[in-house]
């Protein structure tokens, strides 16, 4: 699964723990539209590694728990590139997420102004996934 960068290294994946790995594996195949890249083990001991189709993972390990006071910790989301916004954030929303955040078009202040447009949905285990229109970057 070696995608080279000419820019260097590049993002491989993020990590986080599944209360339900399975719903969990159903929710990105389904609802996100990742491929099962790589699974392994059993039981609380099990894990799998979700392609988001460009080579970049999600990587799930089970035995995680939800917890409704959760910090939010050092991630704060992960975006997932999409051209339409707005189908990305129905489909998961359809597959089980919960609203973040509705379709919305923003220009980000740069130079030149970026108009992008985003929305954040919840994730079965909390994990704010934010969805990124821009044909530019």
């Amino acid at each position: 699964m070696s995608h080279p960068s000419p820019h260097g290294p590049g993002f491989h994946h993020i990590a986080m723990r599944a209360a339900d790995l399975d719903a969990t594996i159903r929710f990105y195949r389904e609802g996100l539209g990742f491929s099962v890249a790589y699974a392994w083990g059993e039981g609380d001991g099990r894990a799998v590694m979700l392609d988001a189709g460009d080579g970049v993972c999600v990587e799930f390990f089970a035995g995680g728990a939800l917890d409704p006071v959760r910090a939010e910790g050092a991630i704060l989301h992960y975006a997932l590139r999409t051209g339409d916004c707005n189908a990305a954030y129905q489909r998961a929303l359809a597959a089980g997420a919960q609203d973040h955040s509705a379709p919305q078009d923003v220009l980000v202040p740069g130079e030149p102004p970026l108009p992008i447009r985003i929305a954040f949905v919840r994730g079965l285990d909390g994990e704010i996934i934010e969805f990124f229109q821009n044909d530019r970057l």
